[in-house]
C-alpha cells in the first residue's frame, strides 16, 4: 500500500485585544477558543510516533497567550505557559512563520510587508526557541509573486498557497499540479511552494467522516505515479468542528481515528511533516501562483474582494499607505538619530506597531463593522508621529 503523504495545517490566530474583549464580556466564546487551542496538544502528545501537524500561531496571539497578565487571569481555564511550551515538541509539531499581525500582505505597503515578516520572527524565535522555521503561512493565504524575494531574504524554505491560484510553467497533469511541491520564482529569487487542496480543506473545516476522507485521496490520487502531498489547511481555533469538546463530534476525533486506522496499515494516508517530505522528495517543475486568497465563507480569494469589497474598506486601505509612506519618510531622514536618541526611538516604535496594527484583517474582513478599528490604529500612530516630530524640533533648537 503506497503513502499518501498528508500534511495537516491550522492557523490559529486573534487580533490583538480580542481574547480580553470577550472575557470582559463574560462571553463563553473565549472559553470555547482557549479550549480549542489547548486541545491540539493533549490531543496529538503521546502519539508522536505518526501525528504531524503545522501550526501558524499570529504575533498577535502570540503577543496575548505569552502576556503574563492574561495567562494569569485565564490560569483557571487555560495554562497558557503550558500550552506554548507544549507546543515546542517538535516531533509533533511544526511551527510556520506569518506576519505578526495577520495582514492580507498583498494589500499592504511593501515595506510594512516586510515589518510584519521580520517582527513574526523576533517574537516566534524568542517563546520556541528556535531561529529556523522553514515554512512561511501568509495570513488568509494572501500572495503575490512579489512577496518571493521577501520570503526568501527571511530564509524561508517553502510557502503555503491555495489550489485555486496555482498555474503551470512546466507541462505537468492535475494531480502533478496539486500534490507535488514546486518551484515559483519573481526575478532572482525563488522559494518552493506547497499547494493547499482547497475542496479538501473545505471539508476539513465543516466536519468530515474518516472513510470519506480515506476514499476521496484514494480517488484523487490514484493517477499519481509520484509520492503525492496532499495539503489540508483551516482555522483550528474557529468553528464548532474544532471548538466542539466532545471527541465524536470534532476534528481531532477523526484525526485519532486515522492515526489508529494507519498504524493497523487500514489506510494509505500517512501524517507527515513538509520539510521531511521536501527533504526525501524534492520539488518538481516551475508554477505561478496568482494574486489572491483563500475561499472565505463569502468569497472565493479573487482580488481579495472580502477585504476591499466596500469604498469604505478601500479608503481605509488608502489611509494605512499614506499613513504608512509619512511613517516611512520620517525614518529614513532620522535614522541616525533614533540610533542615538532613545526617546525619539521610543516614539518612532509607538508609532510603526500601531501602524503595523492597523493593518490587521480583521480590521477588513468583517465588511465594514471593524474598518473603525483601523482608523483608531492609524490615529494613534500619526499622534506618535507627531510627538517624535515635536521632540526632534525641540531637542534640534
Amino acid at each position: 500500500m503506497d503513502a499518501i503523504h498528508h500534511a495537516l495545517v491550522l492557523n490559529l490566530h486573534q487580533p490583538s485585544g480580542n481574547l480580553e474583549e470577550l472575557l470582559d464580556q463574560n462571553s463563553w466564546e473565549p472559553r470555547e477558543i482557549l479550549y480549542a487551542l489547548d486541545r491540539i496538544p493533549r490531543a496529538l502528545e503521546g502519539q508522536e510516533d505518526l501525528a504531524r501537524a503545522h501550526l501558524a500561531l499570529s504575533g498577535a496571539l502570540l503577543e496575548t497567550l505569552s502576556n503574563p497578565e492574561f495567562q494569569q487571569r485565564v490560569y483557571g481555564v487555560v495554562d497558557c505557559g503550558s500550552l506554548l511550551w507544549r507546543f515546542q515538541n517538535e516531533s509533533l509539531f511544526r511551527i510556520l512563520g506569518t506576519g505578526y499581525y495577520h495582514p492580507v500582505l498583498p494589500l499592504i505597503p511593501e515595506a510594512d510587508r516586510d515589518a510584519q515578516v521580520a517582527r513574526w520572527r523576533g517574537i516566534g524565535q524568542h517563546l520556541f526557541w528556535r531561529t529556523n522555521f522553514q515554512g512561511f503561512w501568509p495570513p488568509e493565504m494572501g500572495f503575490c509573486m512579489e512577496m518571493i524575494p521577501l520570503l526568501a531574504r527571511h530564509g524561508y524554505r517553502y510557502v503555503l498557497v491555495d489550489s485555486n491560484h496555482v498555474e503551470a510553467v512546466t507541462e505537468m497533469s492535475w494531480q502533478e499540479l496539486r500534490y507535488r511541491p514546486h518551484i515559483a520564482r519573481h526575478g532572482d529569487a525563488e522559494i518552493i511552494v506547497v499547494v493547499r487542496d482547497r475542496d479538501l480543506s473545505d471539508a476539513q473545516e465543516s466536519g468530515m467522516e474518516l472513510g470519506w476522507f480515506d476514499n476521496e485521496l484514494r480517488q484523487r490520487t490514484q493517477w499519481c505515479d509520484f509520492p503525492p502531498l496532499v495539503t489540508t489547511a483551516t482555522d483550528g481555533d474557529n468553528g464548532g468542528w474544532f471548538r466542539n469538546p466532545e471527541p465524536e463530534a470534532n476534528f481531532w476525533g477523526l484525526y485519532n481515528a486515522l492515526l489508529s486506522e494507519r498504524r493497523q496499515e487500514k489506510t494509505p494516508i500517512t501524517p507527515t511533516f513538509i520539510d521531511d517530505y521536501l527533504d526525501q522528495y524534492g520539488a518538481h517543475g516551475e508554477v505561478k501562483v496568482n494574486t489572491g486568497a483563500w475561499n472565505t465563507g463569502w468569497h472565493h480569494g479573487h482580488g481579495f474582494v472580502q477585504w476591499t469589497g466596500s469604498q469604505t474598506q478601500r479608503d481605509a486601505l488608502t489611509r494605512v499607505a499614506e499613513v504608512s509612506q509619512t511613517l516611512r519618510d520620517f525614518q529614513r531622514k532620522t535614522a541616525a538619530r533614533a540610533q542615538e536618541d532613545a526617546e525619539l526611538a521610543r516614539l518612532l516604535e509607538e508609532a510603526t506597531w500601531r501602524l503595523l496594527r492597523a493593518e490587521t484583517s480583521c480590521h477588513f474582513y468583517w465588511g465594514e463593522a471593524w474598518v473603525e478599528r483601523a482608523y483608531r490604529d492609524l490615529d494613534e500612530s500619526v499622534t506618535q508621529l507627531q510627538l517624535a516630530r515635536g521632540h526632534l524640533l525641540q531637542h534640534t533648537l
